[in-house]
C-alpha cells in the first residue's frame, strides 16, 4: 500500500499555504499546506522542506503523525493505513526500519525489526485468530533461520527457510514430553489432465518423526534417538513377554 508523499509543496501552486516564511520567502517554521492531491501538511519546516514534528493527510484516509527529516519520514512516527492497518515505529528516508511494531487489518502484529519497508532482524509475529505466534529472525520479510512457533499447547522449535520449516526440529509439549524429527520439502507430480503450462510438480511438507524424549535442552542428535528407540523397543519386548507369560499360566489354571 502506498505511503508517497507529494514532495514538491513549494511548486505545489494550485494549493494553499498558511504559516511562516524565511527571509529568502520558503516555508519554514509551523505551517500548513493544502496540495492540489487533496493531501495535507501541517506541521514544521525547515528552509521550504518538511523537517521536525509533523501530521500528514492523505487525501485516500491515509494519516502519518511524527518526524520529518528534508521532506522525508525520518526517526519515530506512525502511519494510519486506509484498511486500518497501522504502523509505529521507526523510519528512515521514508521505509520503516530499525524497530517497529505493525498492526495489520485482520488484527495479527509484529514487533521486531524492519530494514526498507521489510520485517528483516529478530521479531515476533502473533497470529490473531488462532493465539499462534513466531519467534525468531526474518530475512528480507521471510521467516529464516533458527526460531519457534508457539501455539497454545505445543511449541515447534527448529530452522525455517522463506517462512517453511525445514530439516531438524522438535515439537514440545506442555504434557511434559518433546518429539524429534525433520521437515522435508517432499515434491508431487501432478496428472496428465493438468495444463500444459502449470508445473507438472508441486512441494508440500512432510514431518517425520524420529522419537519422543523427556525435556530436553538442546535437540538430541541422532545417536540419542537411536539409544532411545532401542529402549523403547526393548521395553515392547519386554511387555510381550509378559503376556506371552501371563496367557501360559492361564493356560496352566485349566
Amino acid at each position: 500500500m502506498s505511503d508517497t508523499e507529494s514532495e514538491d509543496l513549494e511548486n505545489d501552486k494550485v494549493g494553499s499555504y498558511v504559516g511562516g516564511r524565511n527571509e529568502e520567502g520558503a516555508r519554514h517554521g509551523f505551517g500548513k499546506a493544502v496540495l492540489s492531491t487533496g493531501d495535507v501538511y501541517e506541521g514544521v519546516y525547515e528552509n521550504g522542506r518538511k523537517h521536525g514534528q509533523g501530521t500528514y493527510r492523505f487525501k485516500n484516509g491515509a494519516r502519518y503523525v511524527g518526524n520529518y527529516f528534508q521532506n522525508k519520514k525520518h526517526g519515530q512516527g506512525t502511519f494510519f493505513y486506509p484498511d486500518g492497518s497501522k504502523y509505529e515505529g521507526s523510519w528512515v528516508e521514508d521505509l520503516r526500519q530499525g524497530h517497529g511494531v505493525y498492526t495489520y487489518s485482520n488484527g495479527d502484529t509484529y514487533d521486531g525489526e524492519w530494514l526498507q519497508h521489510k520485517r528483516h532482524g529478530q521479531g515476533v509475529y502473533h497470529h490473531k485468530d488462532t493465539g499462534a505466534k513466531y519467534k525468531g529472525p526474518w530475512v528480507n520479510g521471510e521467516m529464516d533461520s533458527a526460531g519457534e512457533y508457539i501455539y497454545t499447547n505445543f511449541t515447534y522449535k527448529g530452522n525455517f527457510i522463506k517462512s517453511q520449516p525445514y530439516g531438524d526440529g522438535k515439537f514440545v509439549f506442555d504434557i511434559g514430553c518433546e518429539q524429534h524429527g525433520q521437515y522435508y520439502q517432499m515434491e508431487q507430480e501432478g496428472t496428465e489432465d493438468e495444463d500444459e503450462f502449470r508445473e507438472a510438480t508441486a512441494t508440500f511438507l512432510r514431518w517425520i518423526p524420529k522419537c519422543i524424549t523427556d525435556l530436553t535442552s538442546p535437540t538430541p542428535g541422532n545417536e540419542t534417538c537411536e539409544l532411545v528407540a532401542d529402549r523403547q523397543s526393548n521395553l515392547k519386548e519386554e511387555e510381550e513377554e509378559e503376556e506371552e507369560t501371563s496367557e501360559g499360566e492361564k493356560e496352566n489354571d485349566f
